[in-house]
């Protein structure tokens, strides 16, 4: 029997208190920064509302009333307009850089990080590109036959060129997110073995390659299994969050009270941020965190399981797999079971790219959910 359509609740009040967490989180952790700086206490707040949470609240409801074959049909063009704008970072004039990284097209009112883009749509493609790869048999038994030049020629070609883009914006973190989400997407569709253990062995090349590459990933690789090589530079960062985060203790300074994030750690507004809330909110708000993303991953996951075809069950796998990646990385990370990455905490670090285009994913997930036949 066919269910009417409905809207997920359970999924939805999880999405809208990371949402709302993550807004009382940066106000707490940005005002004394963002004083300094600008001598104005919620001027990142004030930023990541404009820019971040009421477009991506916009978009993400138009996200979830588009309907999910305009958005197989529209995939091609989305990555191929995404990948333009990747290619436009590095024009004169547009493109905008931070220390020596090129990631940001410069739209005069805000700034607009494409390969937060390309996260999403990435996803959204690959969705799509599996499921017309795939040839179903339907007798005598249902399985599904992969062409290995159609499959995994094709999906290292397109990781490849993907990983090209990245490479040249200094933006490995983002081709991490972007190649393990695919790669288990791509694992999921019960392709052949030796498919997988092919893209272990040619990711793992390639990660030694990128990593001899740069120098500093040598040393963030070192000073991760050694802080005290470098207890001035990278090492002073991880132990400094740990440093917060212990001096958290079971319930926390107080909201607002950290003493870590006057100064003494660096980014504490995003690769930093659940450090800082882990030393105001101690080990009891910490958990509670940790807590709402393993929800979030259950019900996302739950929808996949349910969805009735093969584009909506990979996309709600991939998106799912995207925000508990960077969750799992960056909390790894200031607890210094990761190296240090720079992969933003969803929902919660700083970004306005970010904060937009995860809403918009969430919109994804919930018309997923909705059309999800049970």
């Amino acid at each position: 029997m066919v269910k009417d359509k409905h809207l997920d609740y359970f999924l939805l009040a999880i999405i809208t208190i990371l949402m709302l967490f993550g807004i009382v989180v940066l106000a707490s952790v940005s005002s004394a920064y963002s004083f300094r700086k600008f001598d104005n206490t919620y001027y990142y707040l004030k930023h990541q509302i404009l820019f971040g949470l009421l477009p991506g609240l916009f978009f993400g409801f138009l996200a979830f009333k588009t309907k999910l074959s305009f958005l197989k049909k529209s995939s091609p063009l989305l990555l191929l307009g995404t990948l333009i704008l990747m290619v436009m970072v590095f024009l004169p004039g547009i493109g905008m850089k931070s220390g020596d990284s090129a990631r940001w097209i410069n739209l005069r009112i805000f700034t607009f990080q494409p390969s937060e883009l390309l996260k999403l749509v990435s996803i959204i493609y690959f969705a799509t590109w599996l499921e017309s790869r795939v040839k179903k048999e339907e007798k005598p038994l249902k399985r599904k036959i992969f062409s290995f030049d159609r499959t995994f020629i094709s999906f290292s070609m397109i990781i490849g060129i993907i990983a090209l883009l990245l490479f040249f914006q200094s933006n490995i973190s983002t081709l991490g997110v972007i190649a393990i989400t695919a790669f288990l997407m791509y694992f999921s569709m019960d392709t052949p073995v030796f498919h997988s253990v092919a893209i272990i062995l040619l990711g793992s090349g390639a990660l030694m390659v990128l990593i001899k590459l740069a120098a500093y990933r040598v040393r963030r690789l070192a000073v991760f299994l050694n802080p005290d090589l470098d207890p001035m530079g990278m090492g002073y960062q991880l132990k400094q969050a740990l440093f917060a985060i212990g001096s958290g203790g079971i319930t926390g300074v107080g909201l607002g009270m950290s003493a870590q994030k006057s100064g003494f750690l660096p980014q504490t507004i995003s690769d930093s941020i659940f450090a800082v809330f882990a030393e105001e909110a101690g080990f009891v708000g910490a958990i509670f965190l940790i807590v709402l993303f393993l929800l979030f991953a259950f019900l996302g996951f739950r929808v996949a399981k349910r969805s009735q075809d093969d584009f909506s069950r990979l996309a709600a796998l991939g998106i799912t797999f995207w925000i508990i990646i960077q969750a799992f990385v960056n909390i790894g990370a200031m607890i210094g079971l990761l190296p240090l990455t720079g992969i933003p905490l969803p929902f919660i670090g700083y970004g306005g790219s970010a904060l937009a285009l995860e809403l918009i994913g969430m919109g994804i997930l919930l018309n997923i959910s909705k059309n999800s036949q049970t």
